[in-house]
């Protein structure tokens, strides 16, 4: 009979601390207010090798077919770039180094990295950070993790858009293609101390967030996949 009680008290107990894991998970705050570090963009270099299942691929450049011979396309950026702009021959440029470039592809991979990282960050989430953060950003991220730890504060925040993403400029130095987005988007956000107090933001009202975001590849490379490279606050 006491074998049966301490089997059913352990089953029930094994239980409780997997529902109490699934809400945290499900039912938590999905954290992101606090900005993430401002880093400046490196020198180009390229990016580490990511696992392939747990980056968020910007460009697919491999499954794009080639382009077809011949004149340009007069309307190929249509929407992202006027012909003879800067912008525009940055992009001709990066799609000469990687045929499968597509600007459409690349923005809604950026918006899909935004929202991830900018989640990771404030949930101190070093392993998915760690993913889609060159080197040099990545330990800026996990300094400031570590100090916000240290002080015990936590940060709330809900996504409600991303209104805008724009690719703002694009440069190919050397094999690194480097497109800068600027983000703008709204957020619900507040950041609270160890006792549970407010001390910034507020987690009742909506606010406008802008921010441009430097992503980087090198070009020819087997890998896909496009890293954060450099961050700062928009006006």
């Amino acid at each position: 009979m006491q074998d049966s009680f301490d089997l059913t008290t352990i089953i029930f107990l094994a239980l409780a601390v997997f529902v109490i894991w699934r809400l945290r998970s499900v039912l938590g705050t999905r954290t992101g207010a606090e900005r993430p570090p401002m880093v400046r963009r490196p020198q180009p270099q390229a990016p580490a090798p990511a696992n392939d299942s747990n980056v968020v691929r910007l460009d697919r450049a491999a499954d794009q077919p080639q382009p077809a011979t011949g004149q340009p396309d007069p309307d190929r950026w249509k929407g992202f770039a006027e012909e003879g702009t800067p912008l525009a021959a940055s992009f001709d440029a990066i799609a000469a180094a990687d045929g499968g470039f597509d600007p459409r592809q690349f923005r809604e991979g950026a918006k899909g990295a935004y929202e991830m990282i900018v989640t990771a960050f404030a949930q101190g989430d070093r392993r998915a950070l760690k993913d889609l953060l060159s080197k040099d950003v990545y330990e800026g991220f996990v300094n400031a993790i570590a100090e916000r730890e240290k002080r015990g504060e936590k940060v709330e925040t809900t996504f409600v858009s991303i209104d805008k993403a724009e690719l703002a400029d694009a440069q190919l130095r050397g094999k690194s293609a480097q497109i800068t987005v600027r983000f703008l988007s709204k957020l619900i956000t507040a950041t609270r101390d160890r006792a549970g107090t407010v001390i910034d933001g507020d987690s009742a009202k909506v606010v406008d967030v802008t921010d441009v975001w430097t992503f980087a590849r090198e070009t020819g490379s087997r890998d896909p996949n496009w890293k954060l490279v450099a961050t700062e606050a928009g006006h």
